[in-house]
């Protein structure tokens, strides 16, 4: 354990160093990112692997920890270049891959810190509780930007425990981030199963599919599952750089677990003749697709349907608007209904997503055969947003939070569920059925159902603490801020 303990304090010491020369923590997880693979595909060709990696000799770990000073910097500029015109998993670890290191003593040092761990035979979860720990401090760093790729680990972990995948079946994420869902999914398939030889060669190739159209992001989604013992160091990457939502799948899948990106605007950036740059909205005209918007979240809700097995199951992450906005909003709220089971909703509350202003749930589906009858008979809500206060500092998400709803959930067999709510004495409880009768009769077929009584607004003596109460008001301005420019675009 001390070996590990300093190996972490190792890694997180360096990265303050570069943090005073301008370094932030996502550049220094790339860096880290390129050696480490470098360093792996290193020690794969020594015995006893002798793995063949198609990193050319004079590019590999051996030429860079030869060299110093401006020699060195200069080299490895040409090194991040030349590999990331290779094909499989090694170009796409270095497509667009940049030198943020400008002093070649830092980098040096660098070079030396990760050349004295030996990856390969380090523990999967070591390896992986490094580079998840990186990835959060990353998340958490506001001013990168990098949190809108990063859903609470918390959240994730109660939405697999809810789903529960199976061995020998197939998981994606068409908007995969830094592979959180993938992760979660392997250490519940890990924990829960014992598998064997077929069911863990499964588990290590052909379980996790993703799209991630951010170049760096993808990189860090690869690394992370590599890390973790998803893929081969001389394999295919299993996570795409196509916009999942130009075409339909060719595939279809078991389960899908995502968050797809917030904002509900889908546009492109480009120059006009005037050299100004403009953003042309996506309209994505697709056949299998029930409506046609410009409203990305919308359209990820139909694209992961499209890809769905005829026993597919999911939970996805998305954005008030998906539950009471009208037109395609109503139109793809109430085929799901028809054509699958929704069977829970789950509110959750204001300042547990590094993204300020985010109002979210989470869908949970099962994708059901063609019928005349509507699939879904009633859905389930847990209300975790009312009278709930999170911060990311003082009072982040934890497991233990969604704990409850997990157990309301009921994942053994979630046909078999109780209300915590009593109709006779109007008692409150978070946990609500509605018959498909009542949703559908609501204005818009709304599904932004809510009941609970907001105690701060009526008990001014019991308002939250300051801070929490801060986050709101920042969370609420900023949730209005961002409708209000969607209104401006369109004048």
């Amino acid at each position: 354990m001390n070996a590990t303990a300093s190996i972490v304090s190792k890694v997180w010491s360096f990265c303050t160093t570069l943090r005073d020369d301008g370094v932030g923590y996502g550049d220094y997880l790339e860096q880290l990112t390129y050696l480490i693979f470098l360093k792996m595909a290193d020690e794969y060709s020594q015995p006893p692997y002798n793995r063949k990696v198609g990193i050319p000799a004079a590019y590999d770990w051996q030429s860079l920890k030869a060299k110093r000073g401006a020699e060195l910097e200069v080299h490895y500029v040409t090194l991040l270049r030349e590999l990331g015109n290779k094909p499989g998993m090694l170009g796409q670890i270095f497509t667009k891959a940049q030198n943020k290191i400008q002093d070649p003593a830092k980098l040096y040092r660098l070079i030396d810190m990760v050349n004295e761990t030996q990856w390969v035979t380090m523990g999967a979860d070591v390896k992986g509780d490094i580079y998840e720990g990186l990835l959060e401090r990353n998340a958490e760093d506001t001013k990168s930007g990098a949190g809108q790729y990063f859903t609470p680990r918390a959240l994730i972990r109660a939405m697999v425990e809810c789903v529960r995948p199976e061995p020998l079946k197939t998981i994606a994420d068409p908007a995969c981030g830094t592979g959180g869902f993938f992760l979660a999914a392997y250490d519940f398939l890990v924990s829960e199963h014992k598998l064997d030889k077929t069911q863990k060669a499964f588990l290590k190739h052909e379980t996790f599919y993703g799209n991630e159209i951010v170049a760096s992001t993808r990189r860090l989604a690869l690394m992370n599952m590599f890390l973790h013992n998803i893929g081969e160091i001389d394999g295919e990457g299993s996570i795409s750089s196509n916009d999942a939502l130009v075409a339909s799948s060719p595939k279809t899948y078991d389960y899908v677990l995502a968050n797809p990106p917030f904002g509900k605007k889908s546009s492109m950036s480009f120059t006009n003749e005037e050299g100004e740059q403009e953003k042309d909205e996506l309209t994505y005209n697709r056949q299998d697709f029930w409506a046609t918007t410009s409203n990305k979240q919308l359209n990820f809700v139909q694209h992961i349907r499209t890809i769905l097995k005829s026993t597919g199951r999911v939970a996805v992450v998305v954005p008030d608007n998906v539950l009471f906005e009208g037109g395609a909003g109503e139109t793809v709220r109430k085929k799901l209904l028809e054509t699958t089971e929704l069977h829970t909703i789950l509110r959750l509350p204001t300042g547990i997503f590094y993204a300020n202003g985010v109002k979210a749930n989470v869908l949970f589906f099962d994708n059901r055969a063609a019928s005349k009858e509507p699939w879904t008979k009633e859905v389930w809500i847990y209300d975790y947003r009312t009278n709930i206060h999170h911060t990311l500092k003082k009072k982040p998400l934890r497991f233990e939070d969604l704990q409850e709803f997990v157990a309301c959930y009921n994942p053994a067999n979630h046909h078999k569920r109780k209300e915590s709510w009593d109709e006779q004495s109007n008692s409150e409880g978070r946990w609500r059925k509605f018959s498909y009768e009542q949703i559908v009769a609501r204005d818009k077929t709304s599904l932004d159902i809510f009941w609970l009584k907001d105690k701060s607004l009526a008990d001014l003596d019991n308002l939250p603490e300051p801070d929490v109460l801060a986050g709101e008001i920042i969370d609420n301005l900023e949730a209005g801020l961002a409708s209000f420019r969607e209104v401006a675009a369109t004048l």
